[in-house]
């Protein structure tokens, strides 16, 4: 039989090293990993105006290196919410934490420059009177030296050497774009704070601009608040989307998860296009002129929204009148008339008048399918995407 553990100790070390030999044993059970702080920690963050709440009990975190898009509707407190964090708008509760150290609360309230935050808006708002090598610099403290190396640095990775000497007026809204980062960043800010920057700039060129900015953002580990109105812009950028309604976060996630299980048919058509038919529910079913849909834990008597996006539609080309033969997971089909259809780009968007109750839907066909008005054809939605919400 082997040795104890101390009994191995005993052997190797003198006796008044044993107590010390034990205490860097650690004990069973007992060990938990470290939980990670959150670079930014907003805990139930509210601000008034006279009666109306913009702002009611927002939290949410943000690691280093994470990105984390407040997607909602002009007038759903989103915009405000980032200006409390900059400590350019007072809060009326809650707390802010950059890196665990409190910011902002009722008691008190650390100037938007001791906060660690860098703050980008729409319209870059470079100074025009100072060249693009000032406009970095300005804010920088310390020796000059180090304050060149930093800004030459900078314009390096941004892509901006050669404009070093131009001023704001001289430069592309692209290039624009990249010196208020390059700015933005030369303190080294913990938290950047993003208030649709990429709003003013054309769609091909937006992309790239984006592209190039976030692999700066996470390269230096700073954690990024991006407001946004623009769900595709929060589905291409995001590590997390949390999804802003009247002044509430209604829905957190990763973009993958927020768009396929979706809290409520409000953020479901936030995203997309989507169709809604009607039913009641009985026995934890729903019947319609699709078939039945399953809507498990929902009260027997409870009217209910069935949606589905226009590109889970499944167009029959059988034009016999028989219809086509379902399976199991396309349920039963119904008939359309065609009412339009065009063509935009990459698919087809086909309008039907439903049979069942008039109602108007929508499918988007790969390639071109423009089918003439008038025409009837059969209908099929995929059970395993559409999501049953109970009416209002």
């Amino acid at each position: 039989m082997g040795l104890s553990l101390a009994a191995r100790a005993r052997s190797r070390y003198p006796r008044r090293d044993i107590r010390r030999v034990r205490s860097t044993i650690p004990a069973r059970g007992r060990v938990k990993p470290e939980t990670p702080t959150p670079r930014l920690d907003v805990r139930n963050l509210s601000r008034r105006f006279g009666r109306r709440v913009a702002v009611d009990r927002v939290s949410l975190t943000v690691m280093p290196g994470q990105v984390t898009c407040l997607l909602g509707p002009s007038g759903c407190g989103k915009s405000t919410t980032l200006r409390m964090i900059a400590g350019i708008e007072p809060i009326d509760g809650g707390e802010i934490l950059v890196d665990g150290r409190i910011v902002c609360d009722l008691a008190g309230s650390v100037p938007p420059e001791g906060r660690s935050t860098g703050l980008m808006f729409q319209d870059f708002a470079l100074f025009p009177h100072l060249d693009v090598t000032r406009n970095v610099a300005f804010g920088l403290s310390g020796p000059k030296a180090e304050v060149r190396a930093r800004v030459a640095e900078l314009l390096e990775r941004v892509g901006m050497t050669r404009h070093a000497g131009s001023y704001p007026h001289e430069l592309s809204g692209g290039e624009q774009q990249r010196v208020a980062l390059a700015r933005a960043l030369a303190p080294r800010p913990r938290v950047m704070l993003m208030d649709e920057p990429f709003s003013g700039l054309d769609d091909r060129l937006r992309d790239d601009v984006r592209d190039e900015t976030l692999d700066l953002l996470k390269a230096e580990g700073t954690a990024v608040l991006l407001v946004t109105h623009e769900p595709a812009e929060a589905m291409r950028m995001a590590d997390e989307i949390a999804l802003m309604r009247d002044g509430r976060i209604v829905q957190r996630g990763a973009p993958y998860n927020i768009y396929n299980a979706p809290a409520d048919l409000a953020a479901a058509a936030f995203f997309s296009d989507v169709n809604v038919i009607s039913g009641r529910v009985q026995g934890a079913l729903t019947d319609t002129a699709f078939g039945q849909f399953l809507a498990p834990g929902v009260p027997d008597g409870t009217e209910v929204d069935i949606v589905f996006r226009p590109q889970h539609v499944k167009i029959d080309f059988d034009r016999s009148g028989r219809g086509p033969h379902p399976t199991a997971a396309e349920g039963v089909p119904a008939r359309g008339v065609v009412q339009r259809a065009r063509f935009i780009g990459a698919e087809s968007i086909v309008e039907f008048r439903m049979d069942f109750d008039g109602s108007i839907l929508k499918a988007r066909v790969p390639s071109v399918f423009l089918p003439k008005p008038g025409m009837p054809l059969w209908l099929m939605v995929r059970r395993d995407r559409c999501f049953v919400f109970p009416k209002g």
